[in-house]
């Protein structure tokens, strides 16, 4: 007997109640990169498949996401954090709250499809240098929702995409990409800023990396030696030469920053920050689930100054001292006869008019030498002789 179509449809009720969440799952987890940032890859000359890389900035509140091509990682575009937390500075141990700085790496068992919070990935905190220093913790994500407990909390929709991006890139034979994870953009302006931070050792190394990810655009090969995040040279001479460089005149410049009068601060925060488009985006009322500890973002990012800034004196242009030199009493116009040295012939018997110093009582003024051996050398003291004055101070 044919099947009657109330019948039909009740089963299909039936089969789709069973298999929704499940069949809802895996369509969230293989959702295609979309079209638009796609298009930037195809502009950037790399594809869905290329290697990825990521680089997340904490005070900025960003993840930036690079591709391979063919003459080393280009930038794709940024995505804003909605939010993080803890402070700047490393992850130490569990339930610290803190979100971890440093070079991560992961694979594809890292990616979770059947996340809690979306979609995500784990960062894989703690890495070699984090068990160095004695870190302790575990699941740091890269996830949805916008709530943190030490993770990179960045919407459900904004996930999505970058969950579908490593997805592609691990797909297409990356057998695992790199997350970056720096305090603030490692410019030698932040770092001037940030010199009397406790943590400034610490990204002072994490710089060395960035330096060197910015001159080769190679992804970093990080090891960690006597408990330092170390970084293999590049297989090409001239690109290694490039990253000496950068690192050398970023180097200069901070300190040329500090000795010029830059600031010297140390950041804040009650409990993480938030990029300020999300902030935007929910003051006119767009919806981004549940935020963790909403109240303390009004206290994000203060600046502490540890060292007032001051303006370091400027050169007196030329055209102005010589105008000042020519109203001055001393000004070789009114001097007459005057002529500069550096306008005079050289004397090349100068040196010979007079014997040379071989000791501490050949260099001493003449009028000193006259008292100490009673000699007189065509010119008196002003005050005197000053034989007495010597023998008294040599008499014990």
């Amino acid at each position: 007997m044919p099947r009657t179509p109330s019948i039909i449809r009740a089963a299909g009720l039936v089969l789709l109640a069973l298999s929704g969440p499940a069949a809802a799952q895996a369509g969230k987890a293989e959702a295609p990169i979309p079209a638009a940032t796609l298009a930037l890859m195809a502009q950037k000359g790399v594809t869905a498949a290329s290697p990825v890389l990521f680089r997340a900035y904490k005070k900025e509140s960003e993840i930036e996401v690079w591709k391979k091509g063919p003459s080393g990682y280009v930038f794709i575009k940024t995505f804003p954090i909605c939010r993080w937390s803890g402070q700047l500075g490393p992850k130490r141990k569990s339930g610290d709250r803190q979100t971890p700085e440093g070079f991560y790496t992961v694979p594809q068992r890292q990616m979770n499809p059947n996340s809690h919070y979306y979609l995500s990935f784990d960062v894989g905190y703690p890495n070699a240098y984090d068990r160095a220093h004695g870190g302790t913790g575990s699941a740091v994500m890269v996830h949805g929702i916008c709530s943190s407990m030490g993770c990179f909390a960045m919407t459900d929709g904004t996930v999505g995409e970058i969950y579908a991006i490593a997805r592609d890139a691990l797909k297409g034979g990356q057998a695992a990409f790199q997350f970056q994870s720096y305090p603030f953009r490692m410019s030698a302006e932040a770092m001037a800023r940030h010199r009397t931070d406790p943590n400034f050792a610490f990204w002072r190394e994490l710089k060395a990396g960035s330096d060197r990810f910015e001159a080769s655009r190679e992804e970093l090969q990080v090891s960690v030696v006597a408990g330092r995040y170390a970084f293999a040279p590049s297989r090409n001479p001239a690109v290694e030469a490039a990253v000496a460089t950068r690192q050398a005149v970023e180097e200069a410049r901070i300190a040329a920053l500090a000795e010029a009068g830059e600031p010297a601060v140390r950041t804040t925060y009650s409990d993480g920050g938030q990029n300020a488009f999300w902030a935007a985006y929910t003051a006119r009322g767009g919806a981004v689930g549940d935020v963790s500890r909403p109240e303390a973002l009004a206290f994000a990012g203060q600046e502490v100054v540890i060292v007032p800034g001051h303006r370091a004196a400027r050169p007196v242009p030329e055209a102005v001292w010589s105008a000042w030199a020519a109203g001055s009493a001393l000004s070789p116009r009114r001097m007459a006869g005057f002529v500069p040295v550096y306008e005079r012939a050289a004397d090349p018997f100068g040196a010979l008019a007079g014997p040379i110093p071989t000791r501490y009582g050949d260099s001493l003024p003449s009028w000193l030498t006259a008292g100490r051996g009673g000699l007189t050398l065509g010119h008196a003291h002003p005050f005197g002789s000053t034989a007495g004055l010597i023998a008294s101070a040599e008499t014990p």
